[in-house]
């Protein structure tokens, strides 16, 4: 009896000594990235998730501190304007893996651009302009890239979602700068990020060193008009002073003559009083859906047009464009601005070839060959290049 009563003393002390040294369980909560928090039913607060050597911290165009836990692998870009988004995603060779999904845009009726880019294109997800969260949310993605307008929209909802997302802007050279640096990190590539930059600052020198020390009457009274054509309905348009174009117009030597009116938020449409009105020296017409040197021979055939000087002196043209126009916060706003400087102060530019400008875009910065230029984008260029 003494013996049995020996050992179960003995048991029970080693099941205290156990218990007294085992490791306590942990609960990890569920945490998100940059939506509101999550948790699962037995969690009471979320943590946040200590750094390690893989988080990134990305500061986006809206001056947010955006943190993804690892490198984003699935990246989706979606909403208005995913056009100009994507064109410039796709700077990096990154993105041709990375990028899952996609809002489709087009202003041309040959498709898409990317698709010469991209060989999978056709295969990953698209989405309408107006996609709502509840479908991006399907693609899986680690980071959604936007508009910086469409954050009420369709970016909180999927920060709510605990979906994190990135703004970017893109509407000004500065703001080009500063976003590709962004999109470096993103993709993990700050290198490349540096060369773009690099690109885009020295294309800019070159366009405006050659006109340092011009003085105002040196510089052309320019007119860029949108033309469109909208059920049925010609209307001509111009931009505010704050977009693109008119920053375009003063880089490239020019000055803007239709800054003198009121001007709204997005295009403000004007009649042709007021264009004969402005008398401008140089006027270029942008087209979007249409063919632009189609517009310009049908407007040198019309009697009120051809009373303007500017078409009476050879200065009416059509601003270039591909699968996408020239004149616009795409990528290809570069192009743009050589051309339109070229065109308005030609000898400062001796022996510019615009075509060969062209070639030299492509290959650089989408790693597009001689083949496929000539065979696909050649037969697309319209506008007065030569």
């Amino acid at each position: 009896m003494k013996t049995r009563v020996a050992l179960f003393a003995l048991l029970l002390m080693a099941l205290v000594v156990i218990s007294c040294t085992a490791t306590p369980p942990t609960l990890t909560p569920t945490t998100t990235l940059s939506g509101g928090p999550t948790s699962e039913a037995t969690v009471a607060v979320t943590e946040v998730p200590t750094p390690t050597s893989s988080t990134i911290t990305i500061t986006d165009a809206l001056g947010r501190a955006v943190t993804l836990s690892h490198p984003p692998k699935r990246v989706v870009i979606a909403g208005r304007a995913v056009a100009m988004l994507a064109d410039a995603a796709y700077l990096f060779p990154e993105a041709i893996e990375r990028v899952v999904a996609l809002s489709r845009t087009s202003q041309s009726a040959e498709g898409d651009f990317l698709t010469l880019v991209d060989p999978n294109l056709e295969k990953k997800i698209a989405f309408e302009t107006n996609v709502g969260a509840e479908q991006v949310v399907t693609a899986q993605p680690d980071v959604v890239i936007m508009k910086t307008y469409m954050a009420e929209t369709l970016g909180k909802p999927l920060e709510s979602l605990g979906i994190p997302v990135v703004y970017l802007s893109l509407e000004t050279p500065e703001e080009y700068q500063r976003d590709l640096r962004i999109l470096g990190q993103i993709f993990q590539n700050p290198q490349r990020a540096e060369e773009l930059v690099g690109y885009f600052d020295a294309r800019v020198q070159n366009v405006t060193q050659p006109l340092q020390g011009f003085a105002s009457e040196q510089k052309p009274r320019t007119l860029l008009l949108y033309y469109s054509d909208r059920d049925g309905q010609v209307a001509f348009n111009v931009a505010p002073k704050t977009w693109m174009q008119t920053i375009m117009t003063e880089l490239a030597g020019g000055r803007p003559v239709w800054t003198d009116i009121e001007l709204g938020s997005g295009w403000t449409k004007v009649n042709l009083e007021q264009i004969a009105a402005w008398d401008a020296d140089v006027i270029a017409i942008i087209a979007y859906t249409a063919n632009p040197d189609e517009v310009v021979t049908r407007l040198k055939a019309d009697p009120q047009w051809q009373a303007m000087r500017a078409v009476q002196e050879g200065q009416l043209y059509a601003f270039p464009k591909d699968f996408y126009s020239w004149d616009q916060p795409d990528v290809r706003w570069v192009l743009g601005l050589r051309w339109l400087a070229w065109r308005l102060h030609p000898d400062a530019y001796p022996g510019l070839d615009m075509m060969q400008e062209t070639r030299t875009f492509f290959e650089q910065l989408y790693r597009i060959d001689a083949n496929t230029f000539e065979s696909r984008l050649l037969p697309l260029l319209k506008g007065d290049l030569k």
